[in-house]
C-alpha cells in the first residue's frame, strides 16, 4: 500500500498495458528521459471516460483501500496489489475499481472482482491481460478465486455502460505469463526496441516527439506517406528498408515484385516510389495541370468549415465557420473575415441544430463551403437527410461542399510524411495560436465545460479555448486553399511542373 512507486525490477499493470500497445513505449516508460515526454490529452480523456463509466455502473461513492475491502464496501478504489506472477516475477497492479460480488474471502461472505473502463467499442488484449494480472494478484490478496473480471465502456451522457465479462481461463493465464516474460526481456534491453511498424497510434503517445525525431533521422519507412504496417513488411521482404531505398527503387520493377502480395499492391508501388522521391528531394510535384479550386473563381466569398466532435457520445458539439468575403476587385478580404461558432448542446436536439445551420448557409447562398477531409461533408449531408431535406436542396448543398484535402491529393504530391491539415498547413507556414493543441484537447475542454449538466457548467474559459482552436483549424484550411489558388496551372502537360 501507499503511494511509493514500484521498485525498478517490478512489472506493473501499466507497463504491461504500454507494452501491449507498443514494446518501445514500455521501455521508454521505465528507462526514458522523462523531460522528453509530451503531455497528451488522451490520458485525461481516458480518466474522464473511466469516471463516467464507473459512476454509471456504481453511483455510490466507493470506499478506499484495505479498510474499504474489510468493511465489505460495494466498490473500492486505491488498493495496490503486490505479489508474484505466473513465472515467479515480482508484479504489482493498481485496479481502478474493485466491485463486490458473491463468494467468500478473507474479509467475509463476499469477494471482489477488478473492473476496467475501456475507450472504443471493442475489448482487446490491452484490457484482457492487465485485468488478468489484477485478478491474479487479487486472488492472492483476498485469498479467494476471482471467477471473472469486468470491462465497462460507453457510460455517461445518460447511457448505461456496456458490460463485458472476462473469464479468467487457463488460456488467458498462460497468455499473461508469456506476455510478462517477453515484457521482462524487453525491459532488460540496454537500448529500446525498434520503432513500431504501425505508427498511427503514436499520435496518442507521450513519447511521440522522441520517436518521430528518430523515425525522421533514420528514414523509417513509416515516414513515407501511404505506408502502414503491412505494406512496410512487404517492402522489407523485398529488401527495401527505408525511405532512401524506396526512392532509389525502379518503380516498374517494384510494381512487378509487389503484385505477388496482391494486384492492388502492385498498382500502388509506383505511387510509393514517387512519394519517397518527393520527400527525399523536398520538392512538390504537380499531378494535374488544372485549377484545383475552380469553384472559388468569381465567388462572392467562401466559408471555411470545421467540426469538433465527441465520438463516444456521437455528438458534433461545434460547427465552426470562418467567413471570408471577396473585395470589389475579386481579391480575398482577410481584414473582413469573421468567425462564427455554432455550439450544439445535446439537450437542444438535432432539428434545432439543422435549422441554425440552414439559416446561416442560406444567408451565404452561392458561397463555396471549404473543409479539410470528409468528416464535415458527411456530417452535414447525413444531418440534412435525417431532417428530410428535399433532394434538390440536398444536391445544391453537396455542390457547395469542397474537400480541400481531396483537391491537394488529386493535384499535388507533397514532400511531407502526412497530408493531414496540421502537416500541410504548417508546411505553408501557418501556426496555430495555441501550441500543441489538437482535437483531443478540444474534446477534453468540452467535457470540462459540460461539468455536471446544464445547471452546473465548468469554466467558460474552456469554451473560449475550443473556439480559438476551431477558428485556427478553419484558418489553416484557408492557408492550404490559398496555396492551391496561387499555383496557377502551367502550359505544360500534367505532371511535368513543380511549384
Amino acid at each position: 500500500m501507499g503511494d511509493t512507486p514500484p521498485a525498478a525490477n517490478v512489472l506493473t499493470d501499466r507497463l504491461l498495458r504500454s507494452w501491449l500497445r507498443c514494446r518501445r513505449k514500455a521501455w521508454l516508460d521505465r528507462h526514458g528521459d522523462a523531460t522528453k515526454r509530451r503531455w497528451s490529452a488522451h490520458r485525461n480523456l481516458m480518466l474522464d471516460d473511466q469516471q463516467r463509466c464507473f459512476v454509471a455502473l456504481m453511483p455510490q461513492k466507493p470506499a478506499h483501500g484495505q479498510a474499504g475491502c474489510a468493511a465489505g464496501a460495494a466498490g473500492v478504489v486505491g488498493l495496490r496489489l503486490k505479489g508474484r506472477g505466473p513465472g515467479g516475477e515480482l508484479v504489482e497492479a493498481h485496479p481502478p475499481l474493485l466491485r463486490r460480488v458473491s463468494g467468500r474471502s478473507r474479509w467475509g461472505d463476499f469477494s471482489y472482482q477488478p473492473v476496467l473502463a475501456r475507450q472504443g467499442r471493442r475489448m482487446t488484449r490491452e484490457h484482457q491481460l492487465p485485468l488478468a494480472l489484477m485478478a491474479l494478484l487479487l486472488e492472492q490478496e483476498q485469498q479467494a478465486p476471482v471467477r471473472d473480471a469486468l470491462v465497462v465502456g460507453g457510460g455517461g451522457m445518460g447511457r448505461r455502460p456496456a458490460r463485458d465479462r472476462v473469464g479468467l481461463s487457463a488460456g488467458l493465464r498462460k497468455q499473461l505469463g508469456e506476455a510478462l516474460r517477453k515484457l521482462r526481456v524487453d525491459l532488460d534491453r540496454s537500448d529500446p526496441p525498434p520503432l513500431a511498424a504501425d505508427r498511427r497510434k503514436c499520435t496518442l503517445c507521450s513519447w511521440r516527439g522522441l520517436c518521430n525525431a528518430e523515425a525522421a533521422a533514420e528514414g523509417h519507412l513509416s515516414e513515407v506517406s501511404g505506408i502502414g504496417a503491412k505494406r512496410r513488411e512487404m517492402l522489407k521482404e523485398l529488401g527495401i528498408h527505408g525511405l532512401q531505398d524506396l526512392a532509389a527503387a525502379d518503380p516498374d520493377r517494384l510494381a512487378g515484385q509487389m503484385e505477388r502480395f496482391g494486384e492492388q499492391h502492385g498498382e500502388v508501388a509506383r505511387t510509393l516510389v514517387a512519394q519517397a522521391r518527393c520527400q527525399r528531394d523536398g520538392q512538390p510535384e504537380r499531378l494535374q495541370n488544372t485549377h484545383a479550386l475552380p469553384e472559388l473563381m468569381g465567388a462572392p466569398g467562401v466559408l471555411l468549415y470545421d467540426i469538433e466532435s465527441d465520438p463516444d457520445a456521437r455528438h458534433d458539439f461545434l460547427h465552426g465557420f470562418w467567413r471570408l468575403p471577396t473585395q470589389a476587385d475579386g481579391s480575398w478580404d482577410i481584414s473582413a473575415a469573421r468567425y462564427q461558432p455554432l455550439l450544439v448542446l445535446a439537450e437542444h436536439g438535432e432539428q434545432r441544430c439543422w435549422q441554425r445551420l440552414d439559416r446561416y448557409l442560406a444567408v451565404h447562398e452561392g458561397w463555396p463551403i471549404l473543409h479539410y477531409g470528409e468528416t464535415e461533408s458527411l456530417a452535414l449531408r447525413r444531418m440534412a437527410e435525417r431532417q428530410g431535406v428535399a433532394e434538390q436542396q440536398l444536391k445544391l448543398l453537396c455542390a457547395r461542399l469542397v474537400d480541400v484535402h481531396a483537391r491537394v491529393r488529386s493535384h499535388w504530391r507533397l514532400p511531407l510524411n502526412s497530408y493531414g491539415l496540421k502537416a500541410v498547413a504548417a508546411w505553408q507556414g501557418f501556426r496555430w495560436s495555441q501550441n500543441g493543441v489538437d482535437g483531443a484537447h478540444a474534446l477534453l475542454w468540452w467535457r470540462q465545460w459540460q461539468g455536471d449538466g446544464p445547471t452546473r457548467r465548468g469554466s467558460a474559459n474552456a469554451l473560449g479555448w475550443i473556439f480559438t482552436y476551431n477558428r485556427d483549424d478553419c484558418r489553416a484550411t484557408w492557408a492550404v486553399a490559398d496555396w492551391l489558388l496561387r499555383q496557377a496551372p502551367s502550359s505544360s502537360q500534367s505532371g511535368d511542373g513543380g511549384s
